[in-house]
């Protein structure tokens, strides 16, 4: 499918894109970077998960002479500002965040730290070097319980866990900024990511890794929950078509086409080889039943549509799994 050029391209040449060792981060920084940008990514290596799957996304981001790195953690505003004061910025993509829904209940600190005090950092740095555009990567479990398909201007201010309060302050925080100095800013909702080199907490990592060692596949609720998963090529896409200047603006970045868990199991099972044996658990209070995102909005103002098909994204995730099967089970997994 041919996509739509951008209205009004983005045109500077030096991208700091934080978290750029994690999954996101990761593939926007590769599309930067062959798009001939600069790119200075922050990360701070934590340990969430396996920081060796970092490690490895991150290799091949330094082979590229247009890439230049720096071990800090956002939260840190001196830190920060050393990067700052060191490179010319153009743009802001804030890709570095604390997620997890069920890890946020056992310890908020840490997200109001690198959500919202890591974003209010970032504007500061903007406000001060002067830097006018700034991408916010939000979630969509903002959304929680609302009617679907979720639509930005819904009614946002109700989060059922700290994980998702923490990036509504952050977007307040983003709006704020907008509104004092002037800053571009362009919110991404993002809707369940998944894909090559994906975060091993997300299920369907987990689910991949039990089948390949013959362990049942954990499993929460009774699989019908839906979720709108999305291929990261694509979010990498829509995320680099945020950059063009759109004032203050919310976008959905979804597939607009939620499957059922046990549907996305059954796709595994196909290209694996392998059945799964599943090992049910009590649905966690913190997680959605559903999503799905209304994406009219990113379709008319960014150009932007997904283009990949779950089944094949399923296959090429599949693939990249065995292809690095020895790498992978080396990692110390997130249960």
């Amino acid at each position: 499918m041919k996509k739509k050029p951008l209205k009004k391209p983005f045109r500077g040449k030096n991208i700091l894109v934080t978290g750029c060792a994690g999954f996101i981060g990761w593939k926007v920084s590769q599309l930067l970077l062959d798009m001939n940008k600069n790119v200075i990514g922050v990360d701070n290596m934590n340990n969430y998960y396996d920081p060796a799957l970092k490690r490895w996304r991150l290799k091949s981001l330094k082979a590229n002479s247009g890439f230049n790195y720096y071990k800090a953690d956002i939260g840190n505003y001196k830190r920060l500002k050393k990067v700052f004061d060191e490179n010319k910025v153009d743009a802001v993509i804030n890709l570095a965040a604390r997620a997890g829904v069920r890890a946020s209940v056992e310890d908020p600190w840490v997200y109001l730290d690198t959500n919202t005090k890591g974003t209010l950092n970032l504007l500061e740095c903007c406000k001060a070097h002067k830097v006018k555009k700034f991408i916010l990567a939000s979630t969509s479990s903002l959304y929680a319980s609302l009617d679907m398909p979720f639509i930005e201007d819904a009614i946002t201010d109700s989060p059922m866990a700290p994980y998702s309060a923490s990036k509504k302050g952050a977007e307040a925080m983003c709006h704020a900024y907008h509104y004092l100095h002037g800053i571009d800013i362009s919110i991404l909702r993002y809707f369940t990511v998944y894909g090559p080199a994906g975060r091993p907490d997300m299920s369907i990592f987990k689910f991949l890794r039990s089948m390949d060692l013959g362990r049942p596949v954990p499993l929460y609720g009774d699989g019908s929950q839906t979720r709108d998963f999305t291929y990261i090529d694509d979010i990498a896409d829509g995320t680099i078509r945020a950059l063009s200047p759109v004032g203050y603006e919310v976008f959905n970045l979804g597939s607009d086409r939620p499957f059922k868990l046990n549907h996305v199991i059954g796709l595994l099972e196909k290209h694996l080889g392998k059945e799964a044996k599943i090992k049910r658990y009590k649905l966690h209070p913190a997680d959605v039943t559903a999503t799905w995102a209304n994406i009219e909005k990113a379709k008319k103002v960014l150009g932007w549509k997904p283009t990949m098909p779950l089944k094949e994204g399923i296959e090429k995730t599949v693939n990249w799994f065995i292809e690095n099967r020895e790498m992978i089970r080396k990692l110390e997994w997130v249960n």
